[in-house]
């Protein structure tokens, strides 16, 4: 089976793509754990559902030092996890030739909440999946089609990805021989929140920018169910399918040979 997972926790799943991807996998038979900041939309996320498909959990995760508390907890609460999607992240504006404009500790926070807190929350999950041996387990990670190829205005962000997806390429080769599967999407531009004014007032109109989240999902569902492991959408891919493909290869040729010299 493919996607063999029927419980899954995703993280950001109060609006955008999070959440059209946590109801499409309720529509395909899967219990979603909804997680985030805003208590009113993950309330109305278990309503619209139900208790018999949904869940809700309240978490920050660019609070990194609470994240070990928070993996404690949701594995107590459901033992039967069997996926972790970490979709949660954050864009703003980075154009350092205007270093008046920068703000460092905005900076900070996008690193942590599109990089680190991914690690910390990989980092405490790994034990309760390994200790599943044989049990399939995933992990999800949203990443962008912009680790491909950045863009001026939000230079931070699409450094954040490009670490998020070269950290993502070497964890999965570093589970490769274990029940783990790691998945990581590409989205390219999607219409969603995360352009709005109210986080990049620059920025006019960016609700209604670039792919519909519906056909994101669209795409991204098809090749989830599928079993593919990297799953670019849309326009990313584009370079995902041309020069990427020659960086992977250059990827496992390096680890083969890092192999054969016993490092």
């Amino acid at each position: 089976m493919a996607f063999p997972y029927k419980k899954i926790l995703i993280l950001g799943s109060t609006s955008g793509i999070g959440l059209t991807l946590a109801e499409r996998l309720i529509a395909h038979g899967c219990f979603v754990i909804g997680a985030g900041r805003r208590k009113e939309n993950l309330d109305a996320f278990v309503q619209k559902h139900g208790e018999g498909k949904a869940a809700r959990v309240e978490v920050d995760i660019g609070e990194l030092e609470a994240i070990p508390q928070f993996v404690a907890d949701v594995i107590k609460s459901h033992p039967d996890l069997d996926c972790v999607f970490i979709n949660s992240g954050i864009q703003r504006r980075s154009v350092f030739s205007e270093p008046e404009s920068i703000n460092m500790e905005m900076i900070t926070e996008e690193f942590a909440i599109n990089y680190l807190s991914y690690l910390y929350l990989t980092k405490e999950f790994l034990p309760f999946f390994q200790a599943k041996k044989d049990t399939p387990t995933a992990f999800i990670f949203t990443s962008s089609g912009l680790a491909f190829a950045p863009i001026l205005r939000c230079s931070n962000y699409c450094a954040t990805k490009a670490a998020l997806h070269h950290w993502t390429l070497a964890l999965r080769e570093q589970l490769k021989e274990t029940s783990t599967r790691v998945i990581e999407i590409f989205p390219p531009l999607v219409q969603t929140e995360l352009h709005d004014a109210k986080h990049q007032p620059d920025i006019t109109g960016g609700g209604g920018m670039g792919l519909p989240v519906e056909e994101f999902a669209d795409e991204t569902m098809r090749k989830l169910l599928a079993g593919d492991d990297q799953i670019p959408v849309g326009t990313a891919n584009i370079a995902f399918n041309s020069w990427e493909q020659q960086r992977q290869q250059q990827f496992h040729k390096t680890v083969e040979m890092m192999k054969g010299s016993g490092l």
